[in-house]
């Protein structure tokens, strides 16, 4: 039944805009980079420089604020399906518990979203070696960038999939995940709030994952219980 459930989630967004989401994100983040190299090349390139560990900073700064506006972006538009269909009760009245369709909802953005982020990984690779950087490129400082503030975005990922389907005026978790990004982009959050946890210039970031990890199964399992008790129209 679960398998049913996860493939009948991507037959649902077979041709919606959340797929143009999953590319447009690691697309951006790169092809800024690029512009930004292309007009600063002189300056951003040195003989001394570390090219490519330079080149992961730069992009970096872009990877936080675009991970929780996708995030919040995603989990929306896979959500309001039901929403505008009114598809709710058809759906909660499957021999399937509520919990399931939370953890299948869960895996699809999951999944999206790390579909991303593996775009991240070669758009990185592409864009370095374009950059004439060479073809030694550090693999494992790269799937790093690209993987780990997923990782660490687990508990914003909970909390907007619970928002998107408990309430149905999709603008309150829009809302809330957009305020989100702008608040962990520009201002200095304290370090307990997880949309602190994404930047990978952080000295305590392996720490960032733990928490991510832990304390997205806690929001999780809060989402689906309450999810599971909740009127849904």
């Amino acid at each position: 039944m679960m398998k049913s459930l996860l493939l009948a989630e991507m037959i649902k967004i077979k041709r919606r805009a959340v797929w143009l989401l999953v590319f447009l994100g690691p697309i951006g983040i790169v092809g800024i980079q690029g512009l930004n190299y292309g007009i600063r090349y002189e300056y951003l390139v040195k003989p001394e420089s570390d090219v490519w560990g330079d080149l992961l900073m730069n992009l970096n700064m872009f990877v936080p604020i675009t991970l929780l506006l996708g995030i919040a972006i995603i989990t929306s538009l896979n959500s309001s399906i039901e929403h505008q269909t009114n598809t709710w009760k058809q759906i909660l009245v499957l021999p399937v518990s509520r919990k399931s369709i939370f953890f299948v909802k869960f895996l699809l953005n999951s999944f999206l979203l790390l579909l991303s982020s593996l775009l991240l990984v070669g758009g990185t690779i592409l864009l370095g070696v374009l950059l004439k950087f060479g073809y030694d490129f550090p693999m494992v400082a790269i799937l790093k960038n690209s993987f780990f503030p997923f990782f660490a975005a687990l508990p914003v990922l909970a909390l907007q999939l619970w928002l998107s389907i408990v309430v149905s005026n999709q603008g309150v978790a829009l809302t809330v995940g957009i305020l989100g990004a702008i608040a962990s982009t520009f201002f200095r959050l304290p370090e307990w709030i997880p949309y602190s946890w994404l930047s990978f210039q952080n000295e305590e970031y392996v720490l960032n994952i733990s928490l991510g990890l832990l304390t997205g199964l806690l929001v999780f399992i809060m989402g689906a219980l309450h999810f599971s008790t909740k009127d849904v129209n």
